[in-house]
């Protein structure tokens, strides 16, 4: 849809009774990238979609698979995600113990790699390992509570996509800077201004209430567009 942004829409927030409808649907409109949610229900609290559902996707979409690993057991994980054929696998540095190793694992499969932030987690526990990853996730809310209306975007997210994208700049780097969690119409021409270049799409992005996946698609080109021409003024 748009050359220099990746737009990914979060399965988890479609309609998950007819999923293959939808993926169908998203792929008409334009989409060519899924973000899906593989979360094992301790690292936090919600388990929307499982492997078998990946591979079973798999097998109905040539479409790019970013894969958002939310799990105490990556080493399990990672492993079986590969096996299905999936192109980017992002894990949460809070819970690896052995992140070089877990980047080394998917590499060696021709894979891409990310590690996601929690929203407290701060973007210099990165400098050791910045330059062996093809993107970054940044969490807006904690991860596993999209569903919780009380949970809000961090106050700080502005200001920590900024911090981020200034270390990737410093490194002189092309990793993906992603943001995820209440990526909201209102709110993209801000995240693209800190330097945001992959939105994951959600219930407040694309999967809006009341509006069809087309009505919905419109809005967010129409939101997209003058921020992404105000930014290469």
């Amino acid at each position: 849809m748009t050359p220099n942004l990746i737009l990914a829409p979060s399965l988890m927030c479609a309609d998950l009774v007819n999923l293959e409808s939808a993926v169908h649907q998203l792929e008409q409109l334009g989409f060519h990238t899924f973000h899906i949610d593989i979360i094992d229900g301790q690292f936090a609290p919600s388990m929307p979609l499982g492997l078998d559902t990946v591979a079973r996707l798999r097998a109905i979409t040539d479409a790019d698979f970013d894969i958002h690993l939310m799990s105490v057991h990556n080493e399990f994980f990672i492993p079986e995600l590969l096996k299905i054929g999936v192109q980017n696998i992002t894990f949460h540095w809070e819970s690896s113990l052995h992140v070089e190793h877990y980047l080394n694992l998917i590499h060696s499969q021709g894979v891409q790699a990310g590690i996601a932030l929690n929203p407290a987690t701060p973007v210099s526990v990165l400098n050791y390992v910045l330059d062996h990853i093809e993107k970054v996730t940044v969490m807006l809310i904690n991860p596993g509570f999209a569903q919780d209306a009380a949970e809000t975007r961090i106050p700080y997210a502005l200001s920590k996509i900024q911090e981020m994208a200034q270390l990737i700049q410093q490194h002189h780097l092309t990793t993906q800077l992603q943001v995820d969690g209440r990526v909201s119409l209102d709110f993209i021409p801000q995240l693209i201004a800190a330097g945001a270049n992959n939105l994951v799409l959600g219930n407040t992005g694309l999967f809006l209430k009341g509006k069809t996946l087309a009505e919905s698609q419109q809005l967010l080109v129409q939101t997209i567009t003058p921020a992404l021409q105000h930014q290469e003024a």
